[in-house]
């Protein structure tokens, strides 16, 4: 009979070595950390230049991998096993040197610090195996970093050190890692696809998160506030003279990627994807342009800015984090003048914090996926005619009290679904498979909006009717569909002026009752509650007062830069310094602007209107 003694023999640990790998420790393997480094640095850089197109410059690669390489040694001196070290080091480098490349192929930038506020959003979106894999990941990583860590030898000690270091210096000397980096590598501030090309994904990242704590929004000081509000409301001198304010129904319609796909013009459709009676209305009203903050997703930020009146400037979605006061957004100014403010999108409501957001911009009822039949599912968009209708069923017109009604439609993400009672109508030459999806779903949301606007005129016919598209649609990797038709390049850093107006540009239809469409040109969607305010012969001072630009140009501030649209039809993109005479003058607006809306959304709320 086997003497169970021998499994704890020598002589029995020697015949099986693999207990001892699978057991090993920092001081069995010292080098374990220089072959996972190397050879996951390898697998994913090809995995993001093949399937992606995304390629760390070579110059870069030198100071990446050896700062990846110290933070492998940092997590390895505190690891349990080298096995649970090697497994996290995958991941967590699967994450940096790919999950990089996805978001800059599918939205033109990198992870940022920011997109961790966005995380149970992209969860409560992601289906299937796409669910899965994220799931799967973060599970992983959540569990292994709690199983691997440890402190009983001491190179975990040493590694602690390290590591505590490393984190303290990031949340409060975030400057000594930021200057160093900016002075000898360089950055972009506009243009983060090339700051990650050319520093690697562990200086990106390393950097980004550092600069996220030092250039943290925070409350203004009283003194700050005063001047900037004094400063925005000094550049226009123009008051409104409207004899009397009269409440009428609004009817804002947000629709969910809507833009107008002939303007790829390389490409020949089977049919026009609008609508005849869509494009002779949009003609009517001058084929106005909404100007948005966001490209191909973030719907919440174009939500924010049609809402509040503010321009977003930062790479965050505004609902999620940097909306904590109640504001007198346009909800709560018109539901306290009678007005009876709903908001209806058929999500998950807790999606991109709306529940909260609504509820602190000022709207009394939100109704939400539950408060809908799912009667006409597109996979798991509802179709807008089936909105539309139930919106229309449920809404209290014509009983003495105005309405505020908000609507954002779902149907039209992508990768642009269509059910059995919408069959395909169009095809085209392009070879971008997601140009052909969205012109079908675009066939369809003209038309169902076109007819939603003909039962609504009959219903109400004084109400204000205001719709936009929240942004332009993803039409393939790296702008893949745009790029065809040469109306976008392959990478934002390669934009011309042109280019920079073209990518946030979205039909906007304004329709003031019977009088009809309003032609309101190019403007920048933070404007559209003035102008609704305008319509109603609204004379109250109010927050939107502060965002109307000098009266030679319109101001559109995105992430780290702005452009500016003058009268006379020329763009001036502002960039970075040296700033020329224009760009600094629009710069000094944006900036008092960011002053405001910090006052207003996170701080004291100094600037806010005495009668609001």
């Amino acid at each position: 009979m086997l003497n169970k003694n021998i499994f704890k023999s020598r002589l029995f640990k020697k015949t099986l070595p693999h207990k001892k790998i699978f057991h090993a420790s920092f001081k069995d393997f010292p080098l374990l950390p220089v072959l996972t480094t190397a050879f996951f640095y390898a697998l994913c850089y090809v995995i993001s230049v093949v399937f992606f197109d995304v390629q760390i410059f070579l110059e870069a690669i030198p100071i990446d991998f050896l700062t990846q390489l110290i933070f492998a040694y940092i997590l390895y001196a505190l690891s349990r096993r080298a096995w649970s070290f090697t497994i996290l080091h995958a991941l967590i480098m699967g994450i940096l040197y790919v999950g990089n490349p996805i978001k800059i192929a599918f939205f033109g930038g990198p992870l940022m610090p920011d997109d961790i506020f966005a995380l149970r959003s992209l969860l409560l979106i992601l289906n299937g195996w796409q669910f899965i894999a994220l799931a799967i990941v973060l599970a992983g990583l959540v569990s292994l970093t709690f199983f691997n860590l440890t402190v009983r030898h001491w190179h975990n000690y040493v590694g602690g050190v390290f590591a505590s270091l490393l984190t303290l210096t990031t949340l409060y000397q975030p400057n000594l890692i930021v200057e160093p980096i900016d002075t000898h590598i360089g950055t972009m501030p506009w243009n983060q696809r090339s700051n990650y090309v050319w520093q690697g994904a562990t200086i990106h990242t390393l950097v980004e998160t550092a600069r996220f704590f030092l250039l943290a929004d925070s409350a203004p000081d009283i003194g700050d506030a005063k001047e900037a509000a004094e400063f925005l409301l000094n550049q226009h001198t123009e008051k409104n003279t409207f004899e009397n304010f009269t409440p009428r129904n609004v009817h804002l319609i947000l629709l969910e990627s809507f833009w107008d796909a002939n303007k790829l013009t390389k490409v020949k459709f089977s049919k026009n994807p609008l609508a005849d009676d869509f494009r002779k209305l949009w003609k009517s009203a001058g084929n106005s342009t909404s100007i948005v903050p966001v490209f191909a997703g973030m719907t919440a930020n174009s939500e924010f800015e049609v809402l509040c009146g503010f321009p977003v400037t930062k790479d965050t979605v505004k609902f999620e984090r940097q909306l904590i006061n109640d504001v007198p957004c346009l909800p709560r100014l018109l539901g306290d003048y009678g007005y009876k403010t709903i908001a209806s999108h058929p999500n998950t409501p807790v999606f991109w914090n709306r529940v909260n957001a609504y509820k602190r911009v000022g709207f009394e009822t939100y109704w939400s996926e539950g408060d809908f039949v799912l009667d006409d599912i597109n996979r798991e968009f509802l179709g807008d005619s089936s909105l539309y209708r139930q919106v229309l069923e449920k809404l209290p017109l014509n009983n003495g009290q105005p309405v505020l009604d908000y609507i954002v439609t779902y149907f039209g993400h992508w990768d642009y679904p269509l059910n059995e009672n919408r069959p395909v109508q169009i095809t085209s030459n392009s070879q971008v498979e997601e140009v052909n999806g969205y012109a079908n779903t675009t066939y369809y949301k003209s038309r169902e909006f076109m007819d939603f606007v003909k039962e609504l005129q009959k219903r109400d016919p004084d109400g204000i009717i205001v719709a936009f598209g929240d942004h332009l649609p993803f039409l393939g990797e790296n702008f893949a569909g745009y790029e065809e038709s040469g109306v976008l390049a392959d990478n934002r850093g390669e934009f011309s002026d042109a280019m920079f107006q073209f990518h946030v540009s979205t039909p906007l239809i304004v329709i003031d009752g019977k009088k009809g469409a309003v032609k309101t040109g190019r403007l920048p969607l933070y404007q559209v509650p003035k102008l609704i305010l305008d319509l109603l012969h609204f004379n109250e001072q109010t927050i939107m007062d502060y965002t109307i630009p000098p009266a030679d140009r319109r101001i559109r501030p995105l992430v780290n830069f702005h452009f500016d649209e003058f009268n006379d039809g020329h763009v001036s993109v502002c960039k970075e310094p040296p700033y020329s005479p224009e760009c600094q003058e629009s710069l000094k607006w944006v900036q008092a602007v960011k002053v405001v809306s910090n006052d207003l959304f996170i701080g004291k709320q100094i600037t806010r209107p005495a009668t609001n």
